[in-house]
């Protein structure tokens, strides 16, 4: 389990987090220790937090977001990181982790990965209707 502090007052064990797909953000603010209106607003301050959203803007956070918020949570609580600082930390630990191996990209390429990320969020967000209308239809 990650151990957290809260304000260095006593140490917070958070729990692990459960296999499932999704999450709600009363689950992801149990799990992170954060209350739901933080979460919101790191959602406006990190460009790398971006839940699914469903009918109504009900918020569904997956696996790798509830690990990214744990992140953020840790550079803010635990290390001492300003907002803007854990935000260029994490861009910058993002950027040496998807470095490619040739130092010049080409325009053409980086169009064609923005359009195939886009392309992804349209599939995911079809997924996520599907599923609201297979249980509408249950």
């Amino acid at each position: 389990m990650l151990i957290a502090s809260s304000n260095n007052k006593s140490k917070v064990e958070l729990p692990p987090i459960p296999g499932k797909r999704y999450f709600s953000i009363g689950e992801v603010s149990d799990l992170c220790a954060v209350k739901p209106h933080v979460l919101r607003y790191w959602e406006q301050e990190f460009p790398q937090l971006k839940p699914a959203k469903r009918r109504g803007n009900r918020r569904y956070y997956q696996q790798h977001d509830v690990l990214m918020i744990r992140e953020i949570r840790d550079l803010l609580y635990d290390q001492g990181f300003t907002i803007g600082g854990a935000r260029q930390k994490l861009t910058s630990q993002l950027a040496k982790a998807t470095r490619p191996s040739l130092p010049a990209v080409d325009a053409k390429a980086e169009v064609e990965a923005k359009a195939s990320q886009r392309d992804a969020e349209l599939v995911s967000k079809l997924c996520l209707e599907l599923e609201d209308l297979l249980v509408v239809l249950s």
